[in-house]
């Protein structure tokens, strides 16, 4: 009989087939020149794959071995999850600021082979066809203009500006080129494919400009039911906005208070406030150049791990390393995580996006790298990849949830900070500023798609409904971000509802996920232990993951 990783296995090698750019992202070289059906054919074909898969796996969730039912388990949910997501039309209005089908467009480039000829053939081969997948793409999301499934105004502006920086001069296409060339696979060939590209990305800037943008939705929010559907598929459990409302709020409370006792032992009398300028113009905590603070968040990650591999965490060898990168221009300002390819040939990799930034306070930049690089996103991700005797291919490569994912690395945080990483309380405050940084999001994310009002004790915009605005002032105050960041903080959040608050909503599930284990242990309760359960088993939602913890530990 057919098991579920059987089935798993499967199921991959037709993701690979339907969606090239997929694998790109695990290091299969097979359809490294293609881009896949980017239109409603492609979803469709997704959505039946999707269906018979989980018609394949309904009759093995009991099996008897606890990794084959593991693996039904978890993918049936994952794939319940995204056939809900299309059967609601989502494919319809993939058009964000940060996260849509457009991003891909321009990031899968960067895990692409750099270093053959054959490698920069293939890129060359998929800068030729880039314009037939925009174009896809751009049908697509007209259908959904047709039947009045638009996104918001700011999201589409957003796009349209992104994509007009790829048909540009400093284009992340050209910067391809240049690469290239440097280190001796230049050729006229991709010097064409660039060009073609570029015209490819002004091509859909034109669309979005000219057709799609009279019709985009003034309105940013999207409405409870919508939000809490989409939080839920994050989250991997049920949502209820207004507790998370409610919750967040205490929790930036919490935060506050925590971060202005700490400001007190930095420097005797100091405000929360006077504190945070003081840190930002410290030059003894800033890295001076991109590539100095590469080195310093490198250096960090590479200590953590010789510091932690066999006392709290048990580090495959084959994922020890790590590197850390500045993002090609043009992309949404951030930091984020790339896993290693599937046969860990292709290390894990911490980028940052930083735009013009060219100077890098590093009081709150510490625990970012914990959070993104070890023991956060790249353990996670890694050892899940890495435990292929117990995990099916599809869990390992297609099972996300941000909950789970983003939920672990803010814990790891806190967890840095208990066992003596954040050494100087300079870094323990950038730890809560962080930790803040994420709370608000709570109060912005849900503010605005549910058009709240902030409460009459807040410390900024008492009584005033949530706007635009609003936002940004709370995310340049107490997220800590620039102006400039501010502004692509509140974009996000406005055109991925309910992905934000999968930070801090994820983190207090696994910390709950943590007392309650502990409480039910006592003394036999082990830290180390439970952390290779919440890792080693996989990405999940989270009430799957309570309920896992409970019956493995």
């Amino acid at each position: 009989m057919t098991t579920p990783f059987e089935i798993s296995n499967a199921h991959v090698e037709r993701m690979i087939e339907l969606v090239p750019t997929f694998a790109t992202s695990i290091g299969d070289l097979r359809g490294a020149d293609r881009w896949g059906d980017y239109g409603v054919a492609g979803i469709e074909a997704i959505l039946d794959l999707a269906r018979d898969t989980r018609a394949q796996l309904a009759g093995h969730v009991d099996h008897p071995d606890r990794d084959q039912r593991t693996a039904a388990r978890v993918l049936i949910e994952s794939l319940d999850r995204r056939i809900e997501s299309i059967e609601a039309g989502d494919h319809l209005e993939d058009l964000g600021h940060l996260a849509s089908s457009f991003r891909g467009l321009r990031t899968t480039f960067d895990v692409m082979d750099q270093a053959s000829q054959e490698g920069w053939d293939a890129i060359a081969g998929r800068l030729e066809r880039i314009p037939e997948a925009f174009r896809q793409y751009a049908q697509r999301l007209d259908i959904g203009r047709a039947a009045g499934r638009v996104v918001a105004r700011r999201q589409a502006e957003s796009v349209a500006s992104q994509a007009r920086s790829l048909e540009g001069e400093d284009s992340a296409y050209r910067r391809l080129a240049d690469t290239a060339n440097l280190s001796g696979f230049g050729s006229s060939r991709l010097d064409d494919a660039v060009e073609t590209a570029a015209r490819g990305a002004g091509e859909f800037a034109d669309f979005l400009e000219r057709i799609y943008l009279p019709d985009s939705r003034d309105r940013d929010a999207v409405g409870r039911e919508t939000y809490e559907r989409k939080a839920g598929q994050f989250l991997g459990m049920a949502v209820d906005a207004r507790d998370a409302y409610d919750w967040g709020w205490g929790e930036f409370s919490r935060l506050v208070d925590a971060m202005t006792r700490v400001a007190d032992r930095i420097r005797p009398g100091a405000s929360f406030d006077a504190m945070t300028e003081q840190l930002e113009a410290d030059r003894g905590l800033r890295a001076t150049s991109p590539e100095a603070f590469c080195e310093v968040i490198a250096a960090r990650l590479e200590d953590a791990v010789a510091r932690l591999d066999g006392s709290h965490f048990d580090v495959d060898l084959r994922i020890r390393p790590i590197t850390v990168n500045i993002a090609p221009p043009g992309g949404a300002l951030g930091a984020y995580y790339m896993r290693p390819s599937e046969d860990f040939s292709r290390p894990g990799s911490v980028w940052y996006s930083v735009g013009d930034q060219t100077e890098f306070p590093l009081y709150h930049q510490i625990s970012t790298a914990y959070h993104e690089g070890f023991p956060g996103h790249h353990l996670q991700i890694a050892t899940a990849m890495a435990n292929a005797d117990r995990l099916s291919r599809a869990h390992r490569l297609t099972v996300w949830y941000p909950g789970y994912g983003e939920g672990w690395a803010m814990y790891t945080e806190r967890l840095m900070g208990e066992l003596g990483f954040l050494e100087r309380p300079e870094f323990e405050f950038g730890m809560l500023a962080k930790q803040l940084y994420r709370a608000t999001r709570v109060l912005v994310d849900i503010g605005l798609h549910l058009e709240l009002a902030v409460p009459d004790t807040a410390p900024l915009g008492p009584g005033r409904p949530w706007s635009y605005d609003l936002a940004v002032d709370y995310m340049r105050r107490f997220g800590f971000r620039t102006d400039a960041q501010s502004h692509a903080e509140v974009l996000r959040y406005l055109g991925w509802p309910g992905q934000a608050i999968s930070y801090k909503i994820g983190e207090r599930e696994i910390l709950s996920i943590r007392s309650e284990t502990e409480r039910r242990l006592g003394p036999a309760f082990d830290l180390k232990r439970f952390h290779t359960e919440m890792i080693g088993n996989g990405a999940m939602g989270l009430a799957m993951l309570g309920t896992e913890i409970a019956e493995r530990l």
